[in-house]
């Protein structure tokens, strides 16, 4: 619980979750204040194509909401700050041979970089989003938890917060299931009820991130060789960057049984194919690494492992190599362990850290 004499900045999306967070704040007594970041995305030919995550139709949702609540609301041009630190990101990590994650970078630099600092500069002690994770602190260190309802966990995509954020951050639903999150919307009257949540990158205008790199970087796809294994070369690709780790269809090879992306080689421009047993690893290295406690720990420890944000945590021996880089060693054998994505490190439920998988 936060001090009322404390003042909260509401991340709003004019969507069920943070308009909720929103409610419950007001209804605790807090001051507060709504923000809404505009985001960058491409323009259609008549010019009105709009980010996914500030549509005009958004912006008035989170307008109504605020007013019901009777608290202020102002809307920030993040647009450069977005283009430059997520989306050249994630046309840089694809030019790189990896598969990025640009929700993370997003958590990074614009919720937890841009937002955090203009809520502070606008006189707020706390930002509050509507995240399905937790914090909790003990005893001078602030620990970032998985969220009540397994099935919403957002924890994956916040390992990069850090204590200076943790300190800073309230999850007023992190407790709730999403069941429970729609109710009290409707006990709130929200005018956000029943309104669907996308789950899609907020910037592909199509939903289509191969035609995304088409348009915005096409320089980086070069045609090369298919390749086993082996090394004998069995196809043509038409740009590493159009193929992700673990991917089977698309590939526009006929063999007698299913190939799977296994490796893409930017030094040779290989993309390397194989069986879906060939996909299987034990070992992956994190580099990048974020220790929630702002401490690495000096010795190999257990913990559970997430390589994807839908994926279930493995058990695994972490080995830290310096202060941000970590071998991981899993008990069991990994598929589509995948470069550019994040590896995130549990304790129970709560996240100790992550970092992006390099190989």
């Amino acid at each position: 619980m936060v001090d009322v004499r404390q003042r909260v900045a509401v991340a709003m999306s004019g969507g069920v979750d943070s308009s909720v967070a929103a409610a419950l704040l007001r209804e605790q007594g807090h001051e507060m204040f709504g923000l809404m970041l505009r985001l960058w995305n491409e323009p259609s030919q008549n010019g009105k194509r709009h980010n996914r995550c500030c549509t005009p139709d958004a912006v008035n949702r989170a307008e109504k909401v605020a007013a019901m609540l009777d608290i202020p609301f102002y809307v920030l041009d993040a647009r450069k700050v977005f283009h430059q630190s997520v989306v050249q990101f994630f046309l840089d990590g694809y030019a790189a041979g990896v598969t990025p994650n640009p929700c993370l970078e997003c958590n990074r630099h614009i919720r937890w970089g841009y937002l955090l600092s203009k809520a502070l500069g606008m006189g707020a002690t706390h930002l509050a989003s509507g995240h399905y994770a937790r914090v909790r602190k003990q005893g001078e260190k602030y620990q970032l938890r998985r969220g009540q309802d397994t099935q919403k966990d957002q924890s994956y995509a916040l390992s990069m917060l850090g204590q200076r954020e943790l300190s800073r951050t309230i999850f007023p639903i992190g407790a709730l299931t999403k069941m429970e999150t729609r109710s009290l919307a409707r006990q709130f009257k929200l005018p956000v009820t029943d309104y669907p949540e996308s789950q899609d990158l907020c910037f592909l205008a199509n939903n289509n991130y191969r035609d995304f790199v088409r348009r915005h970087s096409p320089e980086s796809l070069n045609p090369g060789p298919i390749v086993n294994r082996d090394g004998n070369c069995i196809g043509q690709h038409s740009g590493l960057p159009l193929y992700t780790i673990g991917q089977r269809k698309g590939i526009g090879i006929s063999s007698r049984e299913p190939l799977y992306v296994l490796d893409k080689d930017c030094s040779s421009n290989n993309l390397v194919v194989g069986s879906r047993t060939e996909l299987g690893s034990y070992r992956l290295r994190a580099g990048d690494v974020n220790w929630t406690s702002g401490n690495p720990p000096s010795n190999a420890l257990r913990a559970l492992v997430q390589i994807r944000y839908g994926s279930r945590p493995s058990p695994a021996r972490l080995t830290p190599v310096g202060t941000d880089t970590v071998e991981v060693e899993f008990d069991l054998e990994m598929r589509d362990i995948t470069p550019g994505q994040a590896a995130v490190f549990y304790q129970g439920d709560v996240c100790i850290g992550g970092g992006e998988i390099q190989a």
